[in-house]
């Protein structure tokens, strides 16, 4: 009776169309294909633990499904979301009676940064022994979700936000499979690939929406956001509300409206968002747009981030929101981010040029008898304070990365960079 009532009920367009091998896997082919850490891993017979780091849609938990069933692993899922300790005590139980007659265990533990440190830490035994395979699947940033000790005993794979030509290959495979084309003209097409947002799995379920509609009738971008604006939610912490409210927080930060981000910040919390995404935000904040503007923009996020680790929800939100006030009304500088894009963008260019050897220390006697040394000038020695001297590769300009915009604690930056540039020209180092 069971396959009768299954006939009669309609599955998910995208749960119809899971892919059958990796190779249909779309936009992974760093990791899946031949060259990719999982393709070796395939092709070497060998399994391994990893964590699987992407945003939604990507294809977490179909990699995970297929890795089980290529290696003939038996494949036992859980969420941690709704799974405890008791599951995971029955899912060794199994193992260990596969292990023994030869058989190996794929645990796929999906949002494996819901599990506190103590769940994490039962896992490394049955990992250590290889009773499981373990692969997680997280949305978050292993660094800040899982333990050290996990991590040291899985490798992290970074699943890629699916591009344009990967959601398009998508499309194309569900009008195959539906049968018809998706009753919308080219923008639309790109709307529809657009509002997904790398997310394939939302991306089929719109398109599950779209194919319910006339074919007669060929929708242009007005129409079709009309059409599946409905099914787009109003906040999800993991989808596009997520990024559009710590968008507008962080940009009512740089626009030093303290009310606009108060209140961003409190319609992140009242859709369950999790305080630490918020304050690594804040965190980065301070550096990338307040910077040396306001050198205490950085220990105040800090400071937000320690108290609410001490207090908790939900009196370590006021913390928080000090802290959203103190970024918003600090002064805005962004000099300290351009000069590290600059710096970086410099370093790319000139290569691997040796620091000059006036620089460079000299603990053994051949590196002196090179020259090593030669030549520096200990600044506490000069009258001033300050030498002069070059500090870039010999081979390179002298290049000035960062430049402040006067604003804040910058204003004395400023004087300080004026009086060191004066003294290197009059030493004729300029």
């Amino acid at each position: 009776m069971s396959n009768l009532f299954e006939s009669t009920v309609t599955r998910p367009l995208a749960d119809r169309m899971r892919p059958e091998s990796l190779g249909d896997v779309v936009g992974q082919d760093h990791l899946i294909g031949a060259a990719g850490p999982i393709g070796r891993m395939i092709a070497n017979g060998r399994m391994a633990s990893i964590i699987l780091w992407g945003p939604p849609g990507t294809g977490k938990t179909t990699i995970a499904r297929l890795l089980a069933d290529q290696s003939d692993f038996e494949f036992e899922p859980l969420s941690a979301v709704f799974s405890g300790v008791s599951d995971l005590r029955k899912v060794f139980d199994r193992a260990k009676d596969r292990r023994s007659v030869g058989r190996g265990t794929l645990l796929f533990i999906d949002e494996i940064h819901r599990f506190n440190k103590a769940q994490q830490d039962g896992f490394l035994p049955y990992v250590e022994d290889g009773t499981v395979v373990l692969v997680g699947a997280t949305t978050e940033n292993p660094s800040f979700e899982l333990n050290s000790a996990l991590l040291s005993r899985a490798q992290v794979l970074v699943l890629n936000r699916l591009s344009d030509e990967a959601m398009d290959a998508l499309l194309c495979r569900a009008e195959a499979v539906e049968g018809v084309s998706l009753p919308v003209n080219a923008d639309a097409r790109a709307a529809l690939r657009a509002m997904a947002d790398g997310d394939g799995r939302y991306l089929l379920n719109m398109a599950e929406e779209v194919f319910t509609l006339s074919s007669d009738t060929v929708l242009d971008t007005k129409a079709l956001a009309s059409a599946v604006q409905k099914r787009m939610p109003l906040y999800d912490k993991s989808q596009d509300g997520h990024y559009n409210l710590i968008s507008a927080l962080h940009k009512s930060l740089r626009g030093s409206d303290a009310d606009a981000a108060l209140y961003w910040f409190a319609r992140m919390l009242a859709g369950g968002e999790d305080s630490t995404y918020i304050l690594r935000r804040l965190v980065r904040f301070a550096s990338e747009d307040i910077g040396m503007a306001d050198p205490q923009a950085l220990p105040q996020s800090i400071a937000a981030w320690e108290a609410f680790d001490r207090l908790g929800s939900p009196e370590g939100e006021l913390a928080v929101a000090q802290c959203v006030i103190y970024l918003a009304t600090a002064p805005k500088s962004n000099a300290a981010y351009k000069a590290e894009k600059s710096a970086k963008k410099s370093a790319r260019e000139t290569g691997s040029l040796m620091p000059p050897k006036h620089i460079l220390n000299a603990p053994t006697k051949l590196m002196s008898e090179l020259g090593y040394g030669d030549g520096y000038a200990y600044d506490h020695d000069a009258e001033d304070g300050f030498s002069g001297q070059n500090y870039f590769p010999d081979e390179m300009q002298r290049s000035r990365l960062y430049n402040p915009e006067g604003k804040g604690f910058e204003r004395e930056i400023v004087k300080r960079l004026e009086y060191w540039d004066k003294l290197r020209r009059e030493k004729g180092r300029g």
